[in-house]
């Protein structure tokens, strides 16, 4: 453990240290994002103004909500985003030999290796905007349900990144990730929406099969009503099983990688 911990200390370092020789891209990077932030809050003050609830929520639930989705969107730009989408352009060029050969899990070194110091600024205002929706919530909350809340949102978080992985791990076989990574932007949408605005068949899938809309709602859930053990286990449940998933379809991925060398 202590030779990753080091190891992620050397990724930071290095790409601090990269992200100042592009300044240009830093910055707009971060206004890129806050613009973002700014339509996503803008999208559902307007909305308000034409209803009093959203799904069962109010004004001030759904900007909590949106919030949430800010925190698992920056933490995933900031963290995972980057060395994912490089990875079909390693498969293609053989690059991800470089990977395979490494003293330490390919795995990690493949996700982890380049953290994304622009993005670390914008997390810090998804962070901000957090406190912001939390302190202006009328209702008790509590440090419990709060702390409860942001644990939630960090598996939630995990789970973005495990489905963003499974739907690039085609790219072994059909060697191109044309397609892949925008049908799974598009499914990540629903992300960005309470699940409660979905009904029937959509919800069930969006919860369990494809379980997109899980990610910042049950967490939200969580907040405004408690957690109960039916929302845990189900959490707890998906995530596990997408990472198994993921477990699988990487050892199957990697046996019929066809290396540079081959």
């Amino acid at each position: 453990m202590q030779r990753y911990l080091r190891l992620y200390a050397h990724f930071l370092r290095f790409s601090f240290s990269r992200a100042m020789e592009f300044r240009l891209d830093f910055c707009f990077r971060i206004v890129m994002d806050s613009m973002f932030y700014g339509l996503q809050l803008a999208f559902f003050a307007v909305l308000y103004r034409h209803t009093a609830l959203l799904g069962g929520w109010t004004l001030d639930q759904s900007y909590v909500f949106v919030c949430g989705y800010f925190i698992i969107d920056a933490i995933h730009m900031t963290v995972f985003s980057n060395n994912l989408w490089w990875f079909p352009i390693f498969v293609n060029r053989g690059d991800l030999d470089y990977y395979l050969v490494r003293p330490v899990s390919t795995l990690f070194f493949m996700s982890l290796r380049d953290f994304a110091a622009n993005s670390f600024v914008n997390l810090l205002i998804a962070a901000a905007l957090l406190v912001w929706s939390l302190a202006r919530f009328p209702g008790p909350l509590g440090a419990g349900r709060i702390a409860v809340y942001l644990a939630l949102l960090l598996l939630g978080t995990f789970l973005y990144y495990l489905l963003n992985l499974l739907f690039l791990l085609p790219v072994i076989w059909t060697q191109t990730g044309r397609g892949l990574d925008e049908m799974f932007f598009h499914f990540a949408r629903f992300a960005e929406r309470p699940d409660q605005i979905y009904r029937g068949w959509l919800r069930r899938m969006l919860v369990s099969l494809l379980p997109f809309a899980l990610i910042v709602s049950y967490p939200a859930h969580a907040l405004f009503d408690g957690l109960t053990p039916e929302t845990l286990l189900h959490m707890i449940g998906v995530v596990a099983a997408a990472f198994l998933l993921v477990l699988a379809v990487w050892r199957r991925a990697l046996a019929s990688y066809s290396s540079a060398s081959s």
